[in-house]
């Protein structure tokens, strides 16, 4: 298993391709001002010990010795120890919707984000219990494959947004029927699909997934976010996504529906208002479901990689330096740098 013990570093590695653009652009004033003495080719004869292509092999070994250095920064880690664990528990499977609507923010800061933050209690709840994820909007994939690796659950929660989907849309159903072929092939331990959505199901068939899920031992759990009264729908530029009319688009919690699903899926439907009062009523609801020793295999003992990416850079610049930016005389026959004659 790989991971960066500090991700929030990568970021940083947006200063490449910047530094790159200044190079070229730099480059190209070069090459106006020297235009203004005369012949390019005579100018270029005019100065036999410049070097066309050893500055931008040193640039370029600078550029890769600075990104390895980020991602140092970042430190790789490889999971090196595998551990079998029993455990005592239920598997998990959270479907979370990631459709535009979920930007909204009547409740704070967003609904999405309201959202992730209720997953992440729900994980640092779990103890002894499997967990999986699913993104959808009007279509679904998994995030994350059923495990007991709560770090990475948490690692793959941070990166959700609806941009992850081009199908927009909210089609429950399809995700209720991937959560229903996620789970373990282990009888007898409590499976439980949790739907956050704002209820709005854009492609019916929600409600005979959900009893379809039931009808195979599963519970489905729909935790409602938003307000009924609706809010508008941010569009990243300020403004609010409007429909073919001009109007402004309103979103508003569908409880209806949210309680419905529930109810066929033989779950329960939580309102999510109150992050910590929306805990303890699925805690309370999870609780109930059966739970059986089940078998876990975890990444532990995480071993840095730093090391060699910090080796790797360190070569990187030593040969930056044992270039020079000008042609040696003595080593001309040996250029490696020359362009071959056509």
């Amino acid at each position: 298993m790989f991971r960066f013990e500090d991700p929030i570093y990568l970021y940083l590695l947006a200063v490449i391709p910047v530094l790159a653009i200044i190079r070229w652009m730099m480059q190209r004033g070069q090459k106006k001002r020297l235009a203004r003495f005369g012949d390019p080719e005579l100018v270029r004869a005019l100065m036999p010990d410049v070097s066309r292509f050893r500055p931008a092999v040193k640039f370029w070994l600078m550029l890769a010795a600075l990104a390895l250095i980020i991602v140092m920064l970042a430190r790789p880690q490889f999971g090196t120890k595998i551990s079998h664990e029993k455990r005592t528990g239920i598997e998990t499977i959270i479907a979370m919707d990631i459709s535009n609507s979920m930007l909204a923010e009547d409740v704070a800061p967003s609904r999405l984000d309201r959202s992730k933050m209720m997953v992440e209690n729900l994980v640092d709840n779990f103890s002894n219990d499997k967990i999986g994820l699913i993104v959808f909007a009007g279509d679904a994939f998994i995030q994350l494959p059923i495990t007991s690796d709560y770090v990475s659950a948490k690692m793959f929660l941070s990166s959700i947004d609806p941009s992850m989907i081009s199908v927009q849309g909210t089609d429950v159903a399809r995700a209720i029927k991937m959560a229903v072929n996620s789970f373990t092939q282990q009888e007898g331990v409590g499976k439980a699909i949790i739907v956050i959505t704002d209820g709005e199901d854009h492609e019916g068939g929600a409600l005979e997934a959900a009893k379809d899920a039931k009808d195979r031992g599963m519970r489905v759990y729909v935790l409602g976010v938003g307000s009924t009264s609706g809010a508008p729908i941010p569009t990243g530029d300020g403004d609010y996504l409007k429909d073919a009319s001009g109007e402004t688009v309103m979103t508003g919690l569908n409880e209806q529906m949210c309680r419905e699903i529930a109810m066929a899926g033989g779950g329960a439907y939580i309102h999510v208002e109150n992050n910590s009062r929306a805990q303890e009523q699925l805690d309370a609801e999870l609780d109930k479901l059966a739970k059986k020793e089940i078998a876990s295999t975890i990444f532990s003992d995480y071993d840095e990689q730093f090391q060699a990416v910090g080796i790797i850079a360190l070569l990187l610049l030593i040969i930056e330096v044992c270039i020079n930016s000008v042609k040696n005389p003595l080593l001309k026959r040996f250029s490696l740098f020359r362009r071959t004659a056509k």
